[in-house]
């Protein structure tokens, strides 16, 4: 029986890993462990990458959301519309800050619903955060319609979506400020947690240098209370070396996804859907399917490695209960959460491998 993982976290590192070791000499060399040369070098490079101006790393994902949303001084009283079809850590950044969630339900591309955000817009909107989930890239076109007759920032949460493009846009430069999570299982990934957030506003990437360590404009002289959030050096490092590698793998992904599309094609299962215009990265390869838990223990039981992202929406989360959401007030993502599986989509599957998964799943439904 075959073994096929859902992720394959050594691969990626031992394409690097000559230049790993060989830098992390230089690191202990200097002893300047965070906020050094490769993070210097990797807000440079990553910045260029994504087409904006700057680029500021930090310790995690949920510490990029958290503090993208207090440069732009989202705080208590204020409202900020988000999918509850995301990892938590994009609630709990709004629930940092004091403000007030408002979950709007996702579409097709199980990405937040543009016509949904207009329907929970109210004077309390501060900001939308648009999750492109999976790889898959939000409508922003749409939103950006919303943000120009209602005055909200754009907060994109691209922590799925390093590469992505939208009508030749990177994403991270679709909008005010965007968030990145580089956690070991990315498509960009670190050897542990790294995050970082990029903008074109000087005034904002001002505030976020101060916010990530301790408001310090230099060593222990505070000018406001900040937070310890900083990326380290060996972090940045194995980033820089593999940034010069995400859009090949990237677009290996795309060939697994479209291969495992048409192998699939003739079967109960629902793809995600893709708009015009944009190019999908795959951090995950999902398919909706009736009797999901089935076909999950199933494929598992003929050694694919499988995941559920995600079993509970954010609005129904146990944590959640004090914004006073129930089960049927978003209808779509309630449905989603109960027929979603993750399939395997890294880049060193091989077309086997996927032949492999699809005629295990063919079997199941026949």
């Amino acid at each position: 029986m075959k073994k096929i993982k859902l992720v394959d976290l050594r691969s990626s590192y031992l394409e690097v890993e000559r230049e790993f070791k060989e830098g992390i000499e230089k690191i202990f060399e200097k002893m300047q462990l965070f906020l050094g040369e490769n993070v210097r070098e990797f807000e440079k490079e990553f910045a260029k990458y994504c087409g904006i101006k700057y680029f500021v790393g930090v310790s995690s994902g949920t510490d990029a959301l958290h503090l993208a949303l207090r440069s732009i001084n989202v705080k208590e009283g204020d409202e900020v519309i988000l999918p509850s079809f995301t990892f938590i850590a994009t609630l709990e950044a709004v629930w940092m800050v004091g403000a007030k969630p408002v979950f709007a339900d996702i579409d097709d591309t199980l990405c937040i619903s543009p016509s949904s955000i207009k329907d929970k817009i109210t004077e309390k909107t501060k900001a939308v955060i648009p999750v492109h989930l999976f790889g898959n890239v939000c409508d922003m076109d749409e939103i950006y319609k919303l943000k120009k007759i209602y005055g909200f920032y754009i907060v994109e949460d691209a922590a799925q979506a390093h590469g992505a493009e939208y009508k030749g846009k990177k994403v991270g430069s679709l909008g005010d400020v965007s968030c990145f999570s580089f956690y070991y299982t990315k498509n960009l990934g670190a050897v542990g947690e790294a995050g970082g957030i990029g903008t074109d506003d000087e005034k904002i990437y001002e505030e976020l240098t101060l916010l990530r360590v301790h408001g310090q404009v230099s060593s222990y002289s505070s000018i406001k209370f900040g937070f310890n959030a900083r990326l380290d050096e060996i972090q940045a490092l194995i980033l820089r070396l593999k940034l010069k590698k995400l859009d090949e793998w990237n677009e290996r992904r795309r060939k697994i996804a479209n291969l495992y599309k048409e192998l699939l094609k003739n079967t109960p299962c629902k793809f995600q859907e893709i708009k015009e215009g944009i190019k999908h990265v795959y951090h995950y390869f999902v398919i909706r399917v009736p009797e999901r838990d089935k076909l999950f223990e199933f494929l598992k039981n003929n050694g694919v490695e499988v995941g559920i992202h995600y079993p509970i929406p954010c609005h129904l989360q146990k944590a959640a209960k004090i914004y006073g959401y129930k089960e049927g007030d978003l209808p779509i993502t309630e449905k989603v959460s109960k027929e979603i599986i993750s399939l395997p989509s890294h880049q060193y599957l091989s077309d086997e491998d996927v032949e492999y998964i699809c005629d295990l799943i063919k079997k199941f439904f026949s």
